[in-house]
């Protein structure tokens, strides 16, 4: 069970937030993920996008377990991500989408197990882990890893990036970088991460398995889906003065070892 969110839970606070609309086939699992988080102070909110399909009754039997949930119209999920954040009061803010799941119930502990020892003026701008793809009517099957590694502004201008799901940021860094760019359907994590990471800040990485994301999310459904991102993953990386063509190559070059590197 997740800690009681409050001042004499242990420190640092961290506020979870799922965006969702219209997933009632996996939203349970990924809420019970959440609050099966043992050991850490959780701050858990949910934005339903004014679900339709049974979604909103699932979550409000959830009842105050769920801290915070909003429900109605947004522009999609970045909209959502970017209202969870502003309800958000925790020391540091991450994301588990609808359909993903944590690695099991200490992951959070001990993503966070150094951080909690220092005092909070010690704190990193933001902790990250690694994240592995699964089927996604089999999450114990995995398709894909996703093995982050450590940061280095070299890394980051050959399209280097940690799995946004893994990535937990501290609340001030985050409203300080800015919101996710609503106009991008599909990277706007990136342009988040590639904003966040230019800054001269402390970034901690931890390896291990933060979530398990199922296959066929928004960025890789279709050819359609795809050709869209890279569209995105263009404009994000000339937004941030990264010459694009270099590092869309390398980026994507770097995705083959991920499908056998799980494999023994």
């Amino acid at each position: 069970m997740i800690e009681s969110f409050g001042d004499s839970a242990p420190r640092p606070r961290i506020s979870v937030v799922t965006s969702v609309f219209n997933n009632s086939t996996e939203i349970r699992s990924a809420v019970e993920s959440v609050l099966s988080q043992r050991g850490v102070n959780i701050e858990f909110i949910v934005v339903d996008g004014g679900s339709t399909d049974g979604t909103l009754v699932i979550l409000e039997s959830y009842g105050k377990r769920i801290h915070k949930l909003i429900s109605g119209p947004d522009l999609g999920i970045y909209d959502g991500l970017n209202r969870g954040i502003g309800l958000a009061t925790g020391d540091y803010v991450g994301f588990l989408h609808s359909d993903d799941l944590f690695a099991d119930e200490q992951t959070l502990q001990r993503l966070f197990a150094r951080v909690s020892k220092l005092d909070c003026s010690e704190w990193p701008a933001a902790v990250y882990g690694d994240l592995v793809y699964v089927e996604k009517h089999n999450p114990d099957r995995i398709v894909r890893y996703w093995k982050s590694g450590l940061f280095s502004l070299r890394k980051l201008r050959n399209g280097w990036m940690p799995p946004h799901p893994s990535l937990y940021v501290r609340r001030d860094v985050m409203l300080q970088t800015g919101l996710f760019d609503i106009t991008m359907r599909i990277a706007a994590d990136y342009k988040f991460i590639l904003q966040l990471f230019r800054q001269p800040l402390r970034f901690e990485y931890v390896a291990g398995v933060v979530v398990k994301m199922r296959t066929g999310g928004a960025s890789n459904r279709s050819l359609k889906a795809i050709l869209q991102k890279t569209r995105e993953d263009y404009q994000a990386l000339r937004a941030a003065n990264i010459a694009p063509l270099r590092a869309l190559l390398i980026k994507n070059i770097s995705k083959i070892p991920q499908f056998f590197s799980h494999r023994g």
